[in-house]
This record gives C-alpha cells, structure tokens and sequence, in this order.
C-alpha cells in the first residue's frame, strides 16, 4: 500500500511540475511500475540506475539489451521505445507542410533525436515542393562508421518519383564532429550540378554531429556550387561557339 502511495504521489508530481527534477529511478519507475509488481519494479528501476549512466543511454538501449533486465516485459519494452520514439514524431508533425524558409535550425531540430545516436553514417533527403513546404523524408544510403556511399542518379529517381521541387540533403556524423569531408563536399557539389541540369534544386547539406550542426547553405557553399555550375555552362557554351545575347539602347 505504501509503494502504491508513493507512486502515485510520483505521477502526480510529475503532471504538475514535469520530470525535471526527478533522478533516472523515479522515471523509469513512472514509465514501468504500472506494467510490473512490486518486486519486479524494485529490481527494474535498481538495474537501470547501475547500468545506465544517462537516461539517454537508456532510452536508446536496443530491446534485446532491455529483456535483460531482470523482470522487464514486453509492455515495458514497448513503452520505452515509444518514448524514444515521441520527439522525432512530434517534431515531423510540426515541421511537414510547413514553410521551409531557410530554416536549417528547424531541419536540425526535426532529425537530431533520430539520428545522433546512430552508430553508422546514414543518409537522409527531404523532398519539398514548389512551396517550399516538405512532401516526405526518408534514409537513402546506410554506411559505416566514418564513410558513406551516396548515389546521385538513386537520389534523383526518388526526386522524380516523390514529385519534388527542391530536396535537402542530411546526414550524421557518429563521431559528433559535424565538419564536412573532402568527399562530403563533393557529394554535395555533384547533386546541385546534377539538380541544376534536372532543374530540382539542392536547398541545403546539413551534417549533424553532437548537439551541434553544419550546414552549407548557412556556409554560403551551395551558392558556391550553383555559381561554379553556372561558370562552367557559360564555358561550355563559349566553347561552342555561343554568345549571351547583349541588347544595346
């Protein structure tokens, strides 16, 4: 009875003033102790607390790792990953049909809790319409630690197929430096040439690393490509034997 007082005194400071101040015991009792008993609660809640230094690694523990946990059930299991998985939805509802702007905080924001904790490279584009507004998102390549192999001609097939205007590029780094490689920035230049020849446009790179991102809109470098692609059409058209067309008063 007593246990039962305790708990409930938890739940109801925790929808009066949130869990701010509560330790990583008292969260994971609130999230499992309604699903076990008394016991299983005590060993849950003691087993977490010596293995996991943060809640975050907690909430990221892979389900097998979980049903380790002495007395952990399946209605545990399916909790903590719907509170691992809450924010990313939430945040896709706010951002989807939502004005894109130039807004790489937003983008960073929407994908940072799906995709910091990633232990390989994976690469993610947002498609956009001609409203600036996100269609879809979905992961395109799966690398390795440090190194990921991205496929222009993939990326534009899936542009076409999901009708978009404009994409967005992004990708991790798991190393939580989000500074962009030589290859990063080469990926990255080919798509706007490729983008600029299809005419879908390449809106921006984000590289996300830890609590921290890089964009190459924001660095002013797919302008860089843009004009570079421009440079090169005029050359190209010189080259040809074609002029631009100049109008005297």
């Amino acid at each position: 009875m007593a246990r039962k007082y305790e708990l409930s005194r938890l739940e109801e400071s925790f929808v009066n003033y949130g869990i701010n101040d509560f330790n990583i015991k008292q969260i994971v009792e609130l999230i499992v102790c309604r699903m076990v008993n008394k016991n299983d609660c005590r060993r849950i809640t003691n087993e977490v607390a010596g293995r996991y230094r943060t809640l975050r690694e907690f909430i990221n523990a892979p389900a097998e790792e979980l049903r380790a946990i002495p007395g952990m059930n399946e209605q545990c299991i399916i909790a903590i990953k719907m509170i691992h998985d809450l924010p990313s939805r939430y945040l896709k509802e706010e951002i989807i049909q939502k004005p894109f702007c130039t807004s790489s905080q937003e983008i960073f924001d929407y994908l940072y809790y799906s995709m910091r904790d990633l232990k390989k490279e994976v690469f993610r584009v947002i498609y956009l319409n001609n409203q600036s507004q996100i269609i879809d998102t979905e992961v395109l390549f799966e690398g390795t630690l440090n190194e990921i192999h991205v496929y222009p001609r993939d990326v534009q097939e899936r542009a076409i197929r999901h009708k978009a205007h404009s994409l967005i590029f992004v990708h991790n780094h798991p190393s939580g430096d989000p500074m962009p490689s030589h290859n990063d920035e080469k990926i990255t230049r080919d798509m706007v040439f490729i983008g600029k020849v299809l005419q879908v446009g390449v809106l921006d790179h984000i590289i996300i690393g830890e609590n921290r991102y890089f964009s190459f809109a924001s660095a002013g470098m797919i302008e860089q490509y843009e004009n570079e692609f421009l440079n090169l059409r005029l050359k190209m058209n010189l080259k040809r034997g074609y002029s631009p067309k100049i109008e005297y008063a």
